[in-house]
């Protein structure tokens, strides 16, 4: 671009401005006020008494909050699986030569990621619901009423029965985010593999997967940060029940500073602990691909 007709800094600084500032008080506001309300004990108001390290010392031992990081590193694990591995599968299925309506397709499967996640788990709550819901209704109509039973009230599987609204509304998200890499390889390469020989699996691992791979690790990231923070879909299906079995993180945050002891203290705490664990969880998933992919271009 000549010179002349670029923009100047103050323009491009112009129009981040509004954004940028925006973005600052969404995020880095309220995450330093969590910093600073974590050293108190507060229970809202004006009144705060400063205590120091206690609301983190009783974090570290607080069997509770653990469970519930346990059950985020679960659904990360089954969204890593579910999310971006179906994704990947039906991103070869629409790019192949085979399937037809790619862009109907494309549509109906990212439509999911647009509904409310509220609305979701209320959708999945009915559809496993024990009296009315389809899942006991179609056991029943088949003659398998030994197979029906309250699944959200199963400790044993709960955490399978939430993690599957979540697989199921952004697998179309990441169908796209996937596609868009795909579309960016050059069709040569395929025709070339195919003249080799090459089927579609082989194709898939040894030519499509390498090719975009940064994409897939950007899939991972946000897989990784958006179900270490997940509520919305969990919170109207379960709560967080039976007892502790399907709490996650943010909720107990959340129950911890308006829905059951009002102590905004130690909720800012847990706050902070999900935003450090989310940081370690994603840097050390990195680090492991990264030594990985290294060791085998070794």
């Amino acid at each position: 671009m000549p010179e002349s007709i670029q923009p100047k800094k103050i323009v491009i600084f112009g129009y981040m401005l509004v954004p940028m500032t925006l973005f600052i008080f969404a995020v880095f506001v309220p995450l330093v006020a969590a910093g600073v309300f974590s050293f108190f004990e507060w229970k809202g108001g004006p009144n705060k008494i400063f205590i120091g390290l206690e609301n983190y010392i009783t974090l570290i031992n607080d069997e509770i909050f653990w469970t519930a990081f346990g059950n985020n590193i679960f659904l990360v694990v089954a969204c890593i699986i579910g999310q971006i591995g179906l994704a990947f599968v039906f991103s070869l299925m629409i790019y192949s030569r085979l399937v037809k309506f790619k862009s109907i397709h494309r549509t109906f499967g990212f439509f999911p990621s647009t509904v409310s996640a509220v609305a979701v788990g209320f959708i999945w709550r009915m559809v496993f619901d024990y009296k009315n819901g389809v899942i006991n209704w179609f056991l029943t109509a088949i003659g398998q009423e030994d197979l029906t039973r309250v699944w959200l009230n199963d400790e044993k599987i709960i955490m399978f029965v939430v993690a599957i609204p979540l697989i199921w509304q952004y697998i179309g998200y990441y169908m796209i985010i996937i596609l868009s890499a795909m579309s960016s390889v050059s069709q040569e390469i395929f025709e070339v593999a195919e003249l080799d020989g090459a089927n579609g699996i082989q194709r898939a691992i040894y030519i499509i997967f390498p090719l975009i791979k940064n994409t897939l690790l950007v899939c991972l990231t946000l897989c990784i940060a958006g179900n270490m923070k997940a509520f919305d879909n969990i919170y109207v299906m379960t709560k967080g029940g039976p007892g502790y079995s399907s709490n996650v993180m943010a909720m107990y945050a959340y129950n911890i500073s308006f829905d059951k002891s009002n102590n905004l203290g130690y909720g800012s705490a847990i706050s902070v602990g999900i935003f450090v664990l989310s940081l370690l969880v994603i840097g050390g998933s990195q680090l492991l691909i990264n030594r990985a992919t290294r060791s085998k271009e070794v």
